[in-house]
Protein backbone atom coordinates (compact mmCIF):
# COMPACT_ATOMS: atom_id res chain seq x y z
CA UNK A 1 0.00 0.00 0.00
CA UNK A 2 1.57 3.61 -1.00
CA UNK A 3 1.69 5.72 1.83
CA UNK A 4 -0.09 8.96 1.29
CA UNK A 5 2.54 11.78 0.87
CA UNK A 6 1.88 14.70 3.80
CA UNK A 7 0.66 17.56 2.35
CA UNK A 8 3.44 20.52 1.89
CA UNK A 9 3.63 23.68 4.42
CA UNK A 10 1.57 26.22 4.67
CA UNK A 11 4.40 28.08 5.80
CA UNK A 12 8.32 27.40 6.06
CA UNK A 13 11.22 28.87 7.24
CA UNK A 14 14.55 27.42 6.60
CA UNK A 15 17.55 28.69 8.36
CA UNK A 16 15.46 32.29 8.92
CA UNK A 17 17.91 34.73 11.12
CA UNK A 18 17.84 38.22 12.17
CA UNK A 19 20.07 41.19 12.75
CA UNK A 20 19.75 44.66 14.71
CA UNK A 21 22.73 46.86 14.79
CA UNK A 22 24.97 44.07 13.33
CA UNK A 23 23.83 42.05 16.79
CA UNK A 24 21.98 38.91 16.30
CA UNK A 25 18.32 39.04 17.19
CA UNK A 26 18.17 35.04 17.08
CA UNK A 27 20.06 32.45 15.90
CA UNK A 28 18.84 30.68 12.64
CA UNK A 29 16.06 28.69 13.07
CA UNK A 30 14.01 26.19 11.05
CA UNK A 31 9.65 27.04 11.41
CA UNK A 32 6.78 24.93 9.60
CA UNK A 33 3.11 25.39 9.60
CA UNK A 34 0.37 23.84 8.38
CA UNK A 35 -2.79 24.89 7.33
CA UNK A 36 -5.51 24.63 9.90
CA UNK A 37 -2.96 24.22 12.45
CA UNK A 38 -2.55 26.82 15.74
CA UNK A 39 0.72 26.98 16.73
CA UNK A 40 2.15 28.95 19.94
CA UNK A 41 5.94 30.91 20.33
CA UNK A 42 6.40 31.17 23.75
CA UNK A 43 9.43 32.78 25.20
CA UNK A 44 10.51 35.29 27.77
CA UNK A 45 11.36 38.79 27.25
CA UNK A 46 13.71 39.41 24.41
CA UNK A 47 13.76 35.90 23.21
CA UNK A 48 13.05 37.15 19.83
CA UNK A 49 9.47 36.36 19.53
CA UNK A 50 7.37 39.38 17.86
CA UNK A 51 10.64 39.66 15.75
CA UNK A 52 9.76 36.01 14.54
CA UNK A 53 6.16 36.76 14.06
CA UNK A 54 6.72 39.97 12.11
CA UNK A 55 9.22 38.01 9.89
CA UNK A 56 6.93 35.72 9.35
CA UNK A 57 4.48 38.01 8.17
CA UNK A 58 6.74 39.70 6.10
CA UNK A 59 6.77 43.02 7.83
CA UNK A 60 10.51 42.53 8.63
CA UNK A 61 13.45 41.92 6.11
CA UNK A 62 14.83 38.07 5.85
CA UNK A 63 18.63 38.79 7.53
CA UNK A 64 19.65 35.13 6.36
CA UNK A 65 17.99 32.06 5.11
CA UNK A 66 14.39 31.52 3.07
CA UNK A 67 10.95 32.06 3.74
CA UNK A 68 8.19 30.10 1.40
CA UNK A 69 4.38 30.71 1.40
CA UNK A 70 2.80 27.82 -0.38
CA UNK A 71 5.94 26.45 -1.17
CA UNK A 72 6.94 30.00 -3.18
CA UNK A 73 9.64 32.50 -1.73
CA UNK A 74 7.08 34.73 0.31
CA UNK A 75 6.42 38.15 -1.32
CA UNK A 76 4.90 40.50 0.95
CA UNK A 77 2.64 42.38 -2.24
CA UNK A 78 1.45 38.64 -3.01
CA UNK A 79 0.51 38.44 0.57
CA UNK A 80 -1.35 41.02 1.39
CA UNK A 81 -4.77 39.99 3.29
CA UNK A 82 -3.64 36.63 3.33
CA UNK A 83 -1.26 36.64 6.10
CA UNK A 84 -2.19 39.24 8.83
CA UNK A 85 -0.36 40.37 12.12
CA UNK A 86 -2.15 41.65 15.18
CA UNK A 87 0.41 43.15 17.48
CA UNK A 88 -0.10 45.17 20.82
CA UNK A 89 -1.70 48.37 19.49
CA UNK A 90 -4.99 47.80 18.88
CA UNK A 91 -5.96 49.00 14.92
CA UNK A 92 -9.76 50.13 15.69
CA UNK A 93 -11.62 53.34 15.60
CA UNK A 94 -11.96 54.51 19.13
CA UNK A 95 -14.75 56.69 18.33
CA UNK A 96 -16.49 53.73 15.89
CA UNK A 97 -18.47 51.01 17.63
CA UNK A 98 -17.78 47.60 16.92
CA UNK A 99 -20.42 47.60 14.12
CA UNK A 100 -18.95 50.39 12.07
CA UNK A 101 -15.52 48.99 12.37
CA UNK A 102 -16.70 45.67 11.44
CA UNK A 103 -18.52 47.09 8.47
CA UNK A 104 -15.56 48.81 7.45
CA UNK A 105 -13.46 45.76 7.16
CA UNK A 106 -16.15 43.94 5.22
CA UNK A 107 -16.99 46.51 2.71
CA UNK A 108 -12.57 46.20 2.03
CA UNK A 109 -13.06 42.32 1.30
CA UNK A 110 -16.40 42.97 -0.60
CA UNK A 111 -14.62 45.95 -3.05
CA UNK A 112 -17.05 48.19 -1.75
CA UNK A 113 -14.95 50.95 -0.08
CA UNK A 114 -14.25 53.28 -2.45
CA UNK A 115 -17.98 52.84 -4.27
CA UNK A 116 -20.38 55.89 -3.44
CA UNK A 117 -23.78 53.68 -4.49
CA UNK A 118 -24.59 50.29 -4.08
CA UNK A 119 -27.48 48.01 -4.44
CA UNK A 120 -29.87 46.84 -1.69
CA UNK A 121 -29.11 43.36 -2.00
CA UNK A 122 -25.04 44.45 -1.64
CA UNK A 123 -25.77 46.34 1.60
CA UNK A 124 -27.92 43.85 3.06
CA UNK A 125 -25.33 40.84 2.85
CA UNK A 126 -22.75 43.55 4.19
CA UNK A 127 -25.17 43.77 7.04
CA UNK A 128 -25.71 39.80 7.24
CA UNK A 129 -21.99 39.66 7.19
CA UNK A 130 -21.20 42.24 10.04
CA UNK A 131 -23.74 40.68 12.47
CA UNK A 132 -22.12 37.40 11.85
CA UNK A 133 -19.22 38.38 12.95
CA UNK A 134 -20.69 40.16 15.78
CA UNK A 135 -22.37 36.54 16.94
CA UNK A 136 -19.49 34.99 16.36
CA UNK A 137 -17.27 37.40 18.59
CA UNK A 138 -20.22 37.49 21.37
CA UNK A 139 -19.70 41.11 20.72
CA UNK A 140 -23.87 41.91 19.14
CA UNK A 141 -25.31 43.21 23.26
CA UNK A 142 -22.02 45.91 22.60
CA UNK A 143 -22.45 46.15 18.47
CA UNK A 144 -23.11 50.15 19.06
CA UNK A 145 -21.29 51.00 22.09
CA UNK A 146 -18.00 53.74 21.24
CA UNK A 147 -15.11 51.34 21.30
CA UNK A 148 -13.40 53.11 23.51
CA UNK A 149 -16.16 52.39 25.86
CA UNK A 150 -15.43 48.47 25.51
CA UNK A 151 -12.85 46.41 27.63
CA UNK A 152 -9.46 45.94 26.84
CA UNK A 153 -11.36 42.05 26.00
CA UNK A 154 -14.00 42.95 24.21
CA UNK A 155 -11.64 45.68 22.16
CA UNK A 156 -9.41 43.17 21.20
CA UNK A 157 -11.98 40.93 20.42
CA UNK A 158 -13.85 43.50 18.14
CA UNK A 159 -10.26 43.59 16.34
CA UNK A 160 -9.69 39.80 16.05
CA UNK A 161 -13.36 39.26 13.92
CA UNK A 162 -11.81 42.71 11.69
CA UNK A 163 -9.21 40.54 11.01
CA UNK A 164 -11.41 37.46 10.23
CA UNK A 165 -14.09 40.04 7.81
CA UNK A 166 -10.98 39.75 5.73
CA UNK A 167 -10.57 36.52 5.65
CA UNK A 168 -6.58 35.59 6.03
CA UNK A 169 -5.29 32.44 5.17
CA UNK A 170 -3.25 33.04 8.37
CA UNK A 171 -3.30 35.07 11.84
CA UNK A 172 -0.89 35.85 13.81
CA UNK A 173 -1.45 37.12 16.96
CA UNK A 174 1.22 38.93 19.24
CA UNK A 175 0.15 38.46 22.78
CA UNK A 176 -3.12 38.77 22.29
CA UNK A 177 -4.25 38.94 26.16
CA UNK A 178 -1.55 41.59 27.28
CA UNK A 179 -2.85 43.74 29.63
CA UNK A 180 -5.96 41.69 30.39
CA UNK A 181 -7.69 40.52 34.26
CA UNK A 182 -8.09 36.81 34.55
CA UNK A 183 -11.15 36.62 33.33
CA UNK A 184 -10.61 38.57 29.75
CA UNK A 185 -7.64 36.07 29.46
CA UNK A 186 -10.27 33.48 29.60
CA UNK A 187 -12.93 35.14 27.02
CA UNK A 188 -10.22 35.56 24.62
CA UNK A 189 -8.51 31.98 24.59
CA UNK A 190 -11.75 30.65 24.21
CA UNK A 191 -12.41 33.10 21.02
CA UNK A 192 -9.06 32.15 19.70
CA UNK A 193 -10.20 28.33 20.18
CA UNK A 194 -13.68 28.76 19.17
CA UNK A 195 -12.26 30.51 15.30
CA UNK A 196 -9.71 27.87 14.60
CA UNK A 197 -12.11 24.62 15.55
CA UNK A 198 -15.22 26.36 13.22
CA UNK A 199 -13.39 28.48 11.20
CA UNK A 200 -10.29 26.50 10.47
CA UNK A 201 -8.33 29.23 10.79
CA UNK A 202 -4.35 28.77 10.81
CA UNK A 203 -3.08 30.37 13.20
CA UNK A 204 0.69 30.99 15.49
CA UNK A 205 -0.09 33.37 18.60
CA UNK A 206 2.93 34.59 20.60
CA UNK A 207 2.74 34.58 24.20
CA UNK A 208 5.43 34.51 27.19
CA UNK A 209 3.16 33.42 29.62
CA UNK A 210 2.18 29.13 28.52
CA UNK A 211 -0.13 29.44 31.25
CA UNK A 212 -2.88 31.85 28.50
CA UNK A 213 -3.28 29.78 25.94
CA UNK A 214 -1.35 26.67 26.50
CA UNK A 215 -3.87 23.86 26.07
CA UNK A 216 -5.21 25.22 22.63
CA UNK A 217 -1.59 24.63 20.73
CA UNK A 218 -1.34 21.86 18.29
CA UNK A 219 2.40 22.48 18.46
CA UNK A 220 4.54 25.01 21.01
CA UNK A 221 8.16 26.26 19.65
CA UNK A 222 9.49 27.63 22.87
CA UNK A 223 12.34 30.44 22.30
CA UNK A 224 15.57 31.74 25.01
CA UNK A 225 17.59 34.21 24.25
CA UNK A 226 17.30 33.89 20.55
CA UNK A 227 17.56 29.94 20.18
CA UNK A 228 14.10 27.37 19.79
CA UNK A 229 15.12 25.40 23.21
CA UNK A 230 12.21 23.11 22.28
CA UNK A 231 9.46 21.96 20.25
CA UNK A 232 6.81 19.65 20.57
CA UNK A 233 3.09 19.32 21.53
CA UNK A 234 1.79 20.33 24.91
CA UNK A 235 2.43 17.28 26.46
CA UNK A 236 5.70 17.29 25.36
CA UNK A 237 6.38 20.89 26.59
CA UNK A 238 5.11 20.49 29.76
CA UNK A 239 7.23 17.36 30.45
CA UNK A 240 10.35 18.94 28.84
CA UNK A 241 13.47 19.33 31.48
CA UNK A 242 15.12 21.60 29.96
CA UNK A 243 11.31 23.53 30.00
CA UNK A 244 11.27 23.28 33.39
CA UNK A 245 14.45 24.47 33.82
CA UNK A 246 14.15 27.47 32.19
CA UNK A 247 11.02 28.43 33.06
CA UNK A 248 10.37 26.38 36.73
CA UNK A 249 14.33 26.53 38.16
CA UNK A 250 13.35 22.78 38.54
CA UNK A 251 14.32 19.43 37.04
CA UNK A 252 12.91 15.73 37.83
CA UNK A 253 14.69 14.12 40.29
CA UNK A 254 17.28 11.15 39.23
CA UNK A 255 16.55 12.57 35.99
Amino acid sequence: MTATPAAAPLLEARGLSFRRQDEPVFAPMDFQLHAGELALVEGDNGSGKTTLLRMLAGLLHVGEGELHWRGAPLQRDATVGEILFLGHQLGLKADFSPRENLRVAVEVTQGLKLKLFRSRQKARETEERVDELLDMGHLADKADRHVGELSHGDQRSTEIMMALALKPKLLLLDEPAAGMGSQETYDTALLIRRLHRTQKLTIVLVEHDMRVIFNLADRITVLTEGEVLERGTPDEIAASEKVQVAYLGETHEGA
